[in-house]
């Protein structure tokens, strides 16, 4: 008898262990817009250090397996700016502190980390990687920087492409020299097709600068190229750019976030203080998507905690029309 008593609490306890293995067979990643380390935010950074900057979403990022920025800034000691409008430049010791909050991964192919020339988007990439942070979107070949980080936990496994989809300004392709990803749409979806075909059990994140600065919903070309790309075999589509949220939908079940936002970041205008992280759970059954409400406070993220109405087709953001992006501060 207690033979068999025994017997039956050892398949008992097998369980709870069961369910805690498949509870625990997801990868959930945590997307956010926008990072700036310059202008009136570096007087902060250089007085309180760069993870200050972070202190109110830190817990949330330790809860994800992975965290990607949009860092809107080459961190380099180069003083070599491009003949642009807008140019930035952050410190490569910031690198250290963005690890240190729990960020993994920066998207990198956008039209800023290019502000100090080549040669500063060459200690950009530098500077993250040797602190532990992967650089997305960069590559000195177009084949390199179409080649996806691949995140990886308990068998699942997700490939994070990164790439900007229109003109930079004053920046011509140079094959061999440090460059971000800027490949057509064509390119681009013919590579993830390809890139699918060959990893099927893989998922698929495009992380996408695009869009018109300050417009609240996606242009017509941003809602053709999604769709494009989840007919390519794209699992998610995260966006930045506009610096205001953008809607999010779901195209064949599959979730778009046309626009985050702005994350850490200085400018005044109340729609430019509006930003969502994306949350994105991959199991083996598919990719659910949250996104996470956020209000900029002197530059510094913090999470509402008021429920926001986010259905399939329901735009994030209600503002309906285009911002003047002279009235508060000025395109970047």
């Amino acid at each position: 008898m207690l033979r068999w008593l025994s017997g039956i609490l050892c398949v008992l306890c097998l369980f709870p262990a069961c369910r805690r293995t498949q509870e625990e067979a997801s990868l959930a990643i945590l997307f956010t817009g926008d990072v700036l380390l310059d202008r009136s935010i570096r007087p902060m950074a250089e007085r309180r250090g760069t993870a200050w900057l972070f202190n109110n979403v830190t817990p949330v990022f330790r809860q994800a397996d992975a965290v990607v920025i949009n860092l809107e800034c080459p961190l380099t000691t180069r003083t070599t700016p491009l003949n642009k409008r807008f140019i930035f430049r952050g410190e490569p010791e910031w690198a250290k502190d963005l690890r240190q909050v729990g960020i993994t991964h920066a998207a990198i192919a956008n039209n800023h980390t290019n502000d100090q020339g080549r040669q500063g988007l060459a200690d950009t990439y530098q500077a993250l990687h040797t602190s532990g942070i992967t650089p997305l979107g960069y590559g000195y070949s177009m084949e390199e920087q179409l080649t996806p980080t691949v995140i990886r936990k308990k068998g699942i496994k997700v490939a994070v492409f990164n790439a900007v989809l229109f003109p930079l300004e004053n920046w011509q392709y140079a094959e061999g020299q440090p460059d971000v990803c800027r490949p057509s749409i064509d390119r681009l979806t013919s590579r993830i097709r390809q890139y699918k075909a060959e990893h099927p059990s893989s998922f698929i994140v495009a992380v996408l600068h695009w869009g018109t600065e300050f417009q609240p919903h996606p242009h017509v070309q941003q809602r053709h190229y999604a769709h494009k790309l989840m007919q390519a075999g794209t699992d998610a589509i995260i966006g930045h750019h506009p610096h205001v949220v953008q809607p999010m939908e779901y195209i064949n079940s599959r979730p778009v976030f046309y626009s985050l936002g702005n994350f850490v970041f200085d400018q005044s205008h109340p729609d430019c203080r509006k930003a969502v992280m994306a949350l994105l759970r991959f199991k083996a059954s598919g990719v659910q998507a949250k996104a996470i409400p956020i209000e900029i406070r002197q530059c510094k993220p913090q999470i509402i905690r008021k429920r926001m109405k986010t259905d399939k087709k329901h735009y994030l953001c209600p503002q309906r029309k285009p911002i003047n992006p002279f009235h508060h501060e000025k395109s970047y």
